[in-house]
């Protein structure tokens, strides 16, 4: 049997005491190591991350938790190599995707590192200006913000074991509150080692930081009333959440991201070959295929004009057909696999789905594995579907309701920007959409339009083409999350992150009171 990897719950290293679960390699099909959580006493864990670890952490000063997570940072650096061949290993990523994942991790640390360090030695933040309750202005309201007296619950999804974890945590512990982060079981072995690596260092509190591997009974009934959790997932699993007893009787304060159907659109009035059209082919291929298309901000729909449909097909088609596909030790190989025989399933089952009321423009079962057997790996090539008439758009609903959670798009066309935007709006709210022309103000226009439907709209023209961040990078200093059927949760937006881990209240008082609280 492989190694078993250890929980760390109530300040100490912790094994399950059941068999555990196996963790694969999703190219050779070999078990890398086991998780298991099964009898461990969650309710006393988690009493000693909020009693010890919160006490701690509340004592510090902002600037003192932000040279932590600085610290951290050295950590996590000095380890780097050993995370990219875990991310080989157990999710099957190319080095550049395990990048997005690993480096964005540790830039997003970064990032709130240096957001800390400029809020000074305060442990409470101001929220507003003092605002006058009586004629006279010597009794007046001040809103604070305060550091829950709880802890911080993540569950999180396989796809981004490292950045889903540290773009939690970095708010989190940056405000002061200790972390429980339950990864999901078949990609857990980066995030166990991350939070073991930092943990051993001893550059955090007793309690700050927890980890739980593998399937756990009994997680949300752990929860307190000044607990909160953020959950990223499956529309199904969240909605779970939402009624659970911990969330509706004791009020913990959720979080949400779920399912998104996110999309790209050229604007009226490019032509094939220019520059807005380009970038659009070359960054719906590289959505597409980055992380094997296990992104939740990654492009799933495209609209374009109905008259460019056809070039539009082959310009990402034929940027799709020069993806590598297979073993990610393969240095020829420029995308990996999916990361369990489930998720190829999920795939498989999704994609056919969705080509009952598509045409195939792009067949990815023809790119044949690079290094991988077929019969063993959980490779797939990237597939770009397709509807044809702007009827077919409006008439294929499967296109704007279903998610297939891999390298997989469909291409729309529309006949007017209005019936673009009633398209879109069809996917009931996403993480983001990107936006691509020339026209300034029509950009402009078009993102308004679109803001209320998605938590990000990412604009790209010319002049941006070589400095854009990419449509589905997601950046600390920029708004992560989306309304509807997105999950309805926003989380980073630089220093806005903070006020999900704090509570605000009012304090009603002379202004001498105030003035000693400024």
């Amino acid at each position: 049997m492989s190694e078993l990897l250890f929980n760390h719950l109530g300040g100490r290293w912790q094994a399950g005491t059941g068999a555990g679960t196996p963790l694969v390699d999703p190219v050779l099909g070999t078990e890398l190591a086991r998780v298991d959580a099964t009898g461990l006493d969650l309710r006393a864990g988690f009493d000693f991350a909020r009693e010890q670890g919160g006490r701690a952490l509340r004592a510090m000063s902002y600037r003192e938790r932000a040279a932590m997570l600085t610290a951290v940072v050295k950590v996590l650096q000095a380890q780097r190599e050993a995370y990219y061949a875990i991310a080989a290993a157990n999710s099957g990523t190319v080095k550049n995707d395990s990048a997005v994942d690993i480096d964005g991790g540790i830039y997003t640390l970064q990032t709130y590192a240096k957001l800390g360090e400029g809020l000074g030695d305060r442990r409470f933040l101001l929220d507003g200006e003092p605002a006058r309750l009586a004629k006279e202005p010597v009794f007046q309201s001040q809103h604070v913000l305060v550091p829950t007296r709880g802890l911080a619950l993540f569950i999180n999804a396989f796809n981004f074991p490292s950045w889903g974890l540290w773009e939690k945590a970095a708010p989190a512990l940056l405000s002061g509150v200790p972390v429980v982060v339950k990864p999901a079981t078949a990609t857990a072995w980066l995030t166990q080692q991350m939070v073991k690596d930092v943990v051993d260092a001893g550059v955090l509190p007793a309690g700050a930081l927890s980890v739980v591997c593998g399937s756990s009974a009994g997680l949300l009934d752990a929860l307190q009333p000044f607990d909160v959790l953020s959950f990223t997932g499956s529309a199904e699993t969240a909605a779970l959440i939402r009624s659970h007893p911990a969330v509706t009787q004791r009020s913990v304060r959720v979080n949400i991201e779920a399912d998104s159907v996110n999309s790209a659109m050229l604007l009226p009035g490019e032509a094939p070959g220019s520059d807005a059209f380009d970038l659009l082919a070359k960054e719906v291929a590289r959505e597409m295929t980055q992380k094997s298309g296990q992104k939740c901000t990654a492009i799933r729909r495209v609209f374009v004009p109905e008259a460019l449909y056809a070039q539009a097909a082959e310009a990402i088609g034929a940027r799709l057909a020069k993806t590598t596909v297979g073993n990610p030790r393969n240095e020829t190989v420029r995308m990996g696999a999916l990361v369990s025989r489930a998720q190829l399933a999920a795939v498989r089952e999704g994609l056919a789905h969705r080509q009952a009321q598509a045409e195939t423009l792009h067949d990815g079962s023809r790119h044949a594995l690079v290094d991988a057997d077929p019969a063993i790996a959980c490779c797939v090539g990237p597939t770009l579907l397709g509807t044809r008439e702007a009827a077919g758009s409006d008439a294929s609903d499967r296109v704007h309701d279903t998610e297939v959670f891999g390298p997989v798009a469909t291409l729309i066309p529309y006949r007017d920007a209005a019936h673009a935007m009633q398209l879109i709006a069809r996917g009931q709210g996403s993480l983001v959409a990107s936006l691509y022309g020339s026209d300034a103000g029509a950009l402009a226009a078009a993102a308004l339009e679109l803001a209320p439907l998605h938590g990000r709209v990412h604009v790209v023209s010319p002049e941006v083409a070589a400095h854009h961040t990419g449509h589905g990078n997601v950046m600390p200093q920029s708004l992560h999350g989306g309304p509807g059927r997105a999950g309805g949760g926003e989380e980073l937006g630089g220093l806005r992150a903070l006020n999900f881990y704090h509570r605000r209240a009012a304090i009603q008082a002379g202004t001498a009171t105030l003035a000693a609280l400024a």
